[in-house]
């Protein structure tokens, strides 16, 4: 029984998938659902570009995760949305410890094997680097 499930979502059919698995499970069980959205810094540009990037990825994760809010009529569960802004695997492992969380609740890429063996992947950097339990949703 979980008391505290993250969710990471990045606003695709997996991210999807992964946030309302998380959801039924936090109904399930009554736990606290902490939905991660994360958006990446430029990896160059002056302070003022960078800024401005950043501000601009924000209000957009802020409307993806307004997306999500209707899902939780009807349902008994407490949830937070927030947006953070780095690398998604760091920050996600990085809410998970200060919330606290049982479980982390991510959706794989769907890539071939190939690909995410030359490339990595959120998932597969969570789990490997996460000390807590971890449910890849596909």
């Amino acid at each position: 029984m979980y008391r505290k499930i993250l969710v990471g979502y990045d606003g695709s059919a997996a991210g999807r998938k992964a946030f309302e698995t998380a959801l039924e499970l936090a109904e399930r069980d009554g736990a606290e659902l902490f939905v991660l959205s994360v958006a990446r810094p430029p990896e160059v540009g002056d302070d003022v570009e960078t800024e401005a990037v950043i501000e601009n990825s924000r209000q957009y994760h802020h409307r993806m995760l307004a997306e999500l809010k209707s899902s939780l009529a009807g349902k008994q569960v407490k949830a937070h949305f927030e947006v953070g802004i780095g690398h998604p695997a760091e920050q996600i492992i990085y809410d998970a410890d200060r919330h606290g969380v049982d479980l982390i609740v991510v959706g794989d890429r769907g890539r071939s094997k190939f690909a995410r063996l030359l490339l990595g992947s959120v998932s597969k950097q969570v789990v490997q680097y996460s000390g807590r339990p971890v449910l890849v949703v596909r």
